[in-house]
């Protein structure tokens, strides 16, 4: 019974992989398909993005981000550490 859950926790990460590539492929088609059918509007809407993208500050955004996870990192290693030595202390009695 222990064996068969574990080799559906072990697959569990490959048909995710596979269902996030169908679904990106089902995106990329749909998208070509209304670009072949309005081209016209799909240039407008790239555009319209394009600006907006380069208007906001996403370089303050990221490094906003990364310093967070930098700085919330660091409590996390020290709770996964303290929880792998219970983990140890509590096998060895």
């Amino acid at each position: 019974m222990e064996h068969s859950s574990a080799e559906a926790v072990a697959e569990f990460p490959e048909r995710g992989v596979h269902w996030v590539k169908d679904q990106v492929e089902a995106i990329l088609s749909e998208s070509e398909s209304y670009v072949r059918q309005k081209p016209a509007q799909s240039l407008l809407y790239a555009f319209v993005a394009g600006y907006i993208l380069n208007r906001l500050p996403l370089g303050r955004i990221f490094g906003g981000l990364f310093r967070l996870l930098v700085v919330a990192l660091r409590p996390a290693i020290l709770i996964y550490g303290a929880t792998k030595l219970y983990q140890a202390v509590q096998e060895v009695e």
